[in-house]
């Protein structure tokens, strides 16, 4: 397959990339992402994701891709290489000291209470290099030019609000791009920072919470698949008629595990597991932030699919003169890891800082399927990098499919001129 991408016809389609949270788990999207930028139809190209949306890592991901949105193929290669580069010590103080002073200020609350001002822990781990490390190398005027230029239409990063509890997604976009506020979820106009994308990848008791300017007055942020149970919402909602999704979940590994739980009653046979030490219960925890909203929205969103396939047009057509916002068919297709992760991030759990190993280390030893915990705090450059091989082989392996469904426009129906 040959030929450019058409700018009115990208738009046209709109179609959105999905990037969900996951820590160190994010650079399995960076190897996706790297083995998509390669196929020739896109080498000297615009980006195929005029909408592109993300949370927690993908919120990072998605600024390197959103802000290089004018050269897809080297904005990959450039987000594969940053992966590829990471340290502990760029994300988080691996220093002695740090781990220390936040244990004498634990120590401190737990024996004064409110005697003498509780409250001093802010997070397990001490996030202050992060965010000039996002600002050497993240575009952050890259979104405005992508805009300027019109090979971008909306960039949105997803945070959670520790005050309502709320989803907010801040969107920096094409003028007149929708906005809304729901019970649980609120979009704002924004121009996207570093302070945004550091709220966003705020993991919640691990990170501290993040501060946003908000019209002139701080408000406090935290990982925003906190709240975001439908990671696909926000690119539908801003137009996307079909959506890439790259997940961080091995569906192998989660069968594995329910097979493990429920072998005792299916068998017969009286083996039972042993009782999960608190790191499983923190790595389950995760897990529910992380890795199960995707599988659920995307079960939703086909349903929906085969529930407005299955409408006469007549119909379809008067339900969408009743509705603010128009039902129409959106086309999902979404990447998963081949390999269990937390598996891998067992095997190198060594290569975790010292100081932060002997903190998970008190916590107790997991299962190696359920070392989830270790696999989202592992920013390692030999575990990142082999995240990036399982991503990129992952893609090869279905990258016909891939570009089908990236180059292929299918014809228009009546359920898409809504977004026309």
């Amino acid at each position: 397959m040959s030929g450019h991408i058409d700018a009115a016809w990208r738009f046209r389609r709109k179609t959105g990339l999905v990037l969900t949270a996951g820590g160190s788990r994010g650079a399995y999207q960076a190897g996706v992402l790297k083995r998509i930028g390669e196929l020739p139809a896109l080498r000297h190209q615009p980006s195929p994701f005029p909408i592109v949306t993300g949370a927690s890592a993908g919120a990072i991901n998605g600024m390197m891709i959103a802000g290089g949105s004018e050269d897809f193929h080297g904005a990959t290669r450039r987000l594969a290489f940053l992966w590829s580069q990471l340290e502990a010590r760029q994300v988080y103080r691996t220093d002695l000291r740090a781990l220390l002073r936040n244990g004498i200020k634990l120590g401190l609350d737990a024996a004064t209470g409110t005697l003498l001002g509780a409250g001093r822990v802010e997070s397990l781990l001490d996030t202050a290099p992060l965010p000039a490390f996002l600002k050497e190398h993240l575009p952050v005027d890259g979104t405005a030019k992508a805009l300027a230029a019109g090979h971008l239409y909306a960039l949105a990063v997803t945070a959670t609000g520790y005050h309502s509890g709320k989803s907010y997604t801040f969107i920096e976009g094409q003028p007149g791009h929708p906005l809304w506020l729901k019970s649980r979820r609120v979009a704002l106009r924004a121009k996207i920072g570093i302070e945004h994308i550091c709220a966003s990848a705020s993991i919640p008791i691990v990170f501290p919470p993040a501060p946003v300017l908000i019209d002139g007055a701080t408000a406090w942020f935290g990982d925003g698949a906190l709240r975001l149970t439908t990671p696909m919402s926000p690119a539908i909602r801003l137009g996307a008629s079909r959506v890439l999704a790259i997940g961080i979940r091995c569906a192998n590994a989660a069968d594995h595990l329910t097979r493990a739980e429920l072998a005792p009653m299916v068998d017969d046979v009286g083996h039972s597991l042993r009782r999960p030490p608190l790191s499983q219960i923190c790595g389950v925890f995760m897990n529910a932030v992380f890795l199960d909203h995707l599988d659920a929205d995307l079960d939703h969103l086909k349903r929906m699919n085969e529930l407005i396939a299955a409408m006469p047009d007549a119909s379809r057509e008067a339900v969408n003169g009743r509705m603010r916002e128009p039902i129409k068919v959106v086309e999902p297709l979404a990447i998963s890891p081949s390999e269990d992760l937390a598996v891998i991030a067992d095997a190198m759990k060594h290569r975790i800082p010292a100081t932060v190993r002997y903190l998970l280390d008190a916590l107790g030893t997991p299962d190696a399927r359920s070392a989830d915990l270790t696999s989202y705090l592992l920013f390692d450059a030999q575990f990142t990098r082999e995240l990036i091989r399982i991503g990129y082989e992952d893609a090869g392996r279905r990258i016909d499919e891939i570009e089908a469904f990236l180059l292929q426009p299918a014809p228009r129906g009546r359920s898409e001129t809504a977004e026309d």
